[in-house]
């Protein structure tokens, strides 16, 4: 189940159904120069799952990125009681039964060396009770010059169901790293939204990695900038 798509970086990706579509859910495994593990994203953990993870390093953090990716969290938590749950800001009064150690603080940007992160806020998503805020946490793994997204772009392609390219064609998303129209209806801080665009193209990236959607290898500064321009409807600068 665990791929390696790049020094010191992994991805393992599950089955998942979202309002009736098979979009299929990924997780990202950072190892830092202490061979500590960062999981971000859990998915379900298997036998063979933790099994890979304990011969690649120790896992010492897991992050719920954002108000929605949560669910397998408690569960890498009590496989690995000794590793610290971080979570998204907001996670832990919208489920406060769960047992987080440290909320992602939202005035900072990097947790350890190498692995970097903004607080993108002011961008909201449909979830199953309606719209409502995703306070995610994008990150930046600069060895491996790849950017790790969850929700807050998708890249769906041929290799998903004919149900599902037809989907994202209309609602957004299909060959194109960008949110859905859904989501450019949610949301209204276009410029906040904006400023913290600019502040992720600042970080020197080619990798794409997210949630929902193939990961892209190639060109991915790029195709975040034309996806976001789109989505905002404007132009956006880049400063390196």
């Amino acid at each position: 189940m665990l791929r390696a798509i790049d020094r010191d970086i992994w991805v393992a990706e599950q089955p998942l159904r979202y309002f009736g579509l098979s979009v299929g859910t990924r997780m990202t495994v950072i190892r830092l120069a202490n061979r500590e593990l960062v999981v971000i994203s859990p998915i379900q953990a298997s036998d063979v799952l933790v099994g890979q993870l304990d011969k690649i390093g120790t896992v010492r953090h897991i992050i719920a990125p954002n108000l929605y990716h949560y669910l397998f969290a408690a569960n890498f938590k009590t496989l690995y009681p000794n590793a610290t749950f971080w979570a998204a800001p907001g996670l832990e009064t919208k489920k406060p039964d769960l047992s987080i150690d440290q909320t992602i603080k939202s005035d900072a940007n990097s947790l350890w060396d190498g692995l970097d992160y903004i607080f993108f806020d002011g961008f909201r998503t449909l979830g199953l009770s309606g719209f409502d805020s995703l306070n995610e946490c994008v990150f930046f793994h600069s060895v491996s010059h790849t950017l790790i997204l969850t929700d807050a772009a998708f890249h769906f392609d041929e290799s998903f169901s004919a149900i599902v390219q037809l989907a994202t064609k209309v609602l957004g998303g299909y060959k194109s790293l960008s949110p859905s129209l859904l989501e450019r209806i949610a949301t209204t801080e276009k410029e906040k939204v904006k400023k913290l665009v600019e502040k992720i193209l600042s970080w020197d990236f080619e990798r794409v990695v997210m949630a929902h959607g193939s990961v892209i290898e190639h060109d991915g500064k790029e195709k975040f900038k034309q996806g976001y321009e789109q989505f905002l409807g404007q132009s956006i600068s880049v400063n390196t």
